[in-house]
């Protein structure tokens, strides 16, 4: 096991920290604020930069380091889509609006796209187009299906890549074709939160670090919010807490939305650095990959193009990162057996949040305002959500915005705590083996 890491390996301290660290605050608690937002992520920093422009004064509670979460420990793939079939959106909402929801999901890659370049920031952003490898011959069949109809949501070309020809786009013979996706992209997702942060900060918003919100009582004309810095009192209340809507203890500021979303931890490694020349050969046009097994994988180059950067749902119990490494190591060699004696550098994981209709959500809750629900893309869905939250709060959107909707589902008995998910992996697992030796 030990020649599986490489000398200074890291654990739970991902990649991206190595160049954009999570940000500490020397920002002081106000007693009163217009906006309170909780969560100091993608979603929390991107509605507290509108707001802030909208004239509003804003304070960001965060519980640990601003960006300590899931913003950066994603793995930079940036596309924008659902996981619910459209057909399934008419049925529940009618053609006019589910063909809303889906043009704003659309909307979300080329808003972010537009932002990055509007504002300048420097976060290695590059739209290089997604690689979709088929897991058996069957979903290479799926894909073929409604590649047209992406080409025609996005404006951008989809194409096919048969098995034959699939080292054009990967430097594997594990798969059984795919389809490339033009309308999507990679960043280095630490340097976008720091981006995000400096352009809020220099907005007039506060970003308050180490300041975990344990309650939010109704006071007379808002709110007062406790946190672990004091007490401030707030007119509106934004939770942008998503993966995070519930500490380990079983605690939340906000239940009612941690009742509806499922945290996921999804795990990552960092390979050590490696000829260019190689990475070259496994990532042609240095395309973000994505299988389309039900416990996928995702995997990148490195902005530098120096390594491979593996993600995936390693386990589906709560296990460190440090005990998923082997694991992961097993599937990037499965596809890339020439990495097998390669070693590893970092390893980490964050939580992703669906939830129980796979829609994102924004909206209001007993007078607090929530922006959630990202399914594990959130990059620029977290960004649109939250501008478009901080929109609705300001009294800034000219016409409802397309996942503000009115129904946000949770199940019975389920407080935030996903007690089932080790069973739920398991038997997808199980199926993508079954499928996988009846290809």
């Amino acid at each position: 096991m030990a020649a599986l890491f490489a000398e200074g390996y890291k654990t739970d301290f991902p990649y991206w920290w190595e160049e954009a660290p999570p940000l500490a605050s020397a920002d002081l608690l106000p007693s009163s604020i217009d906006v309170a937002i909780v969560g100091g992520g993608y979603t929390g920093l991107a509605a507290a930069l509108t707001l802030a422009r909208l004239g509003r004064t804003v304070a960001v509670l965060e519980a640990n380091l601003i960006g300590s979460g899931a913003s950066t420990r994603n793995g930079g793939l940036i596309s924008g889509g659902l996981k619910v079939p459209e057909k399934d959106l008419h049925r529940k909402y009618g053609k006019e609006a589910a063909d809303a929801i889906v043009r704003s999901t659309v909307d979300s890659f080329f808003g972010l796209e537009d932002f990055i370049r509007d504002e300048g920031i420097e976060c290695d952003y590059v739209r290089c187009g997604r690689f979709t490898p088929a897991w058996v011959p069957g979903h290479f069949r799926a894909l073929g299906a409604k590649a047209s109809h992406l080409a025609r949501l996005t404006g951008l070309p989809t194409r096919m890549v048969p098995r034959e020809r699939q080292r054009e786009a990967i430097g594997s013979d594990h798969y059984y074709g795919g389809m490339i996706v033009d309308a999507s992209g990679s960043l280095h997702p630490a340097k976008y939160l720091k981006g995000l942060a400096d352009l809020a900060r220099a907005s007039g918003a506060r970003l308050i670090d180490n300041a975990g919100v344990t309650g939010i009582d109704r006071s007379k004309g808002g709110f007062s919010l406790h946190t672990r810095k004091g007490e401030v009192f707030a007119r509106d209340v934004l939770v942008a807490t998503n993966g995070y809507s519930m500490n380990g203890r079983g605690e939340s500021a906000f239940p009612w939305l941690a009742r509806r979303l499922i945290p996921v931890g999804s795990y990552m490694i960092a390979t050590e650095p490696l000829d260019p020349a190689l990475i070259r050969s496994l990532f042609p046009d240095r395309r973000t990959i994505s299988d389309t097994k039900r416990v996928l994988n995702y995997f990148r180059a490195s902005p530098d193009g120096t390594r491979v950067l593996w993600g995936g749902r390693a386990s589906f119990s709560n296990i460190s990162a440090h005990e998923a490494a082997p694991t992961l190591h097993r599937y990037m060699t499965n596809a890339f057996p020439e990495l097998k004696d390669v070693r590893i550098t970092h390893a980490w994981t964050g939580n992703v949040a669906f939830s129980f209709d796979f829609m994102p959500h924004i909206g209001e809750h007993d007078g607090v305002h929530f922006a959630a629900g990202c399914q594990g893309s959130g990059v620029a869905m977290a960004t649109w959500l939250g501008r478009h939250v901080a929109r609705k709060i300001g009294g800034d959107l000219d016409r409802p915005f397309a996942l503000d909707l009115a129904e946000f589902p949770t199940k019975p008995f389920y407080d935030g705590r996903p007690w089932f998910l080790p069973a739920v992996g398991n038997w997808y697992r199980l199926a993508d083996t079954i499928e996988r030796r009846l290809a």
